[in-house]
């Protein structure tokens, strides 16, 4: 259960994870990350950057763009959810994005995304 803020509403994860190889991207949703409350985001543009940060220091919480360049972020899925750390896929593609089927149940954000939408994945934690 997600634990709840005094006026009712889920809180905001404190250390997101934001996988995301265009730069200016990631930018935008740190800056929204840190408008929501979220006090420490950390920022990895491949597959092997983001399991290197998972293990350094686990996430509570991690946006993965599906399409990081030549890799697809699966990898970092797959070490997320055997941690219990949830996570929202988010793509510029549309249902077109092939997900393998143990996450076809994940939740996604279409890029771009309103900062209701992120916030709302924020709060519910990915479910």
């Amino acid at each position: 259960m997600i634990p709840a803020s005094p006026d009712g509403s889920a809180e905001i994860p404190s250390d997101v994870l934001i996988v995301e190889d265009d730069p200016i991207i990631a930018i935008d949703f740190e800056d929204r990350l840190l408008g929501f409350g979220v006090t420490s985001v950390r920022s990895v543009g491949s597959v092997a950057q983001a399991l290197a940060t998972i293990s350094a220091r686990a996430p509570d919480f991690a946006l993965l763009d599906v399409e990081l360049g030549r890799e697809k972020s699966f990898a970092v899925a797959e070490r997320l959810a055997a941690a219990q750390i949830p996570f929202v896929f988010v793509t510029g593609y549309g249902a077109e994005t092939r997900i393998p089927a143990e996450f076809k149940m994940r939740p996604r954000l279409q890029k771009p995304c309103s900062s209701e939408a992120l916030e709302i994945a924020l709060r519910s934690r990915g479910t």
